[in-house]
């Protein structure tokens, strides 16, 4: 069963046993060793600084994805990630072409603030956030209203669905952490309607 977040302007829903502890082990073994992890470089207040975390991108197409200035060129889907793709059928009709892969090493790896409101997601974007590895912090705030912020755990083995406004008015990030020295992956899943420029 997920749990539907209460929060204003968003459609959020909170899936913490999308996977069985066992096949979520297996899944994190595997990812681990055969994504083609890469770490890259990105440009902040025009300055350029490598992301706090390996990224690597999967597709059924080879249209690139660009985000934060940066343009990568995907690989073709694993069987691993083919298989949770069909998985997530179950949760939402949306086909998936690309999934953008994270890996937080431990809790100095991060994530800014941000939006995933590219043009190439299309209006109202449907991301399918899988977790495998350690539990780490995820904040949501508001993008109008400063006194809209919301935390969540995402565990192990889990699904969270962001749908419909929600990347019109929140903004999510993944803050560091002295907690955690386990690695985490984060499997993000989406449509890419076409490569916009």
């Amino acid at each position: 069963m997920g749990t539907r977040l209460n929060l204003p302007d968003s459609d959020i829903i909170y899936f913490p046993n999308f996977l069985e502890k066992e096949n979520a082990d297996a899944y994190l073994d595997t990812l681990l060793e055969n994504l083609n992890w890469q770490q890259h470089s990105i440009k902040i207040f025009g300055k350029t600084i490598p992301q706090p975390r390996l990224t690597a991108l999967y597709a059924e197409t080879e249209t690139p994805y660009t985000y934060s200035g940066l343009t990568l060129l995907p690989k073709k889907f694993t069987c691993e990630l083919l298989e949770l793709k069909k998985e997530l059928k179950k949760y939402t009709p949306t086909h998936f072409t690309h999934c953008l892969a994270n890996l937080y090493r431990n809790g100095k790896d991060s994530m800014g603030l941000h939006s995933d409101n590219e043009k190439e997601l299309g209006k109202d974007p449907v991301i399918a956030s899988v977790s495998l590895g350690a539990t780490r912090k995820f904040i949501l705030k508001h993008r109008h209203d400063k006194d809209q912020k919301h935390e969540i755990a995402l565990e192990h083995g889990s699904l969270l669905l962001m749908m419909g406004a929600t990347q019109h008015f929140w903004k999510h990030e993944l803050p560091k952490t002295k907690l955690v020295t386990e690695p985490r992956i984060n499997l993000t899943f989406r449509k890419i309607i076409s490569s916009v420029k």
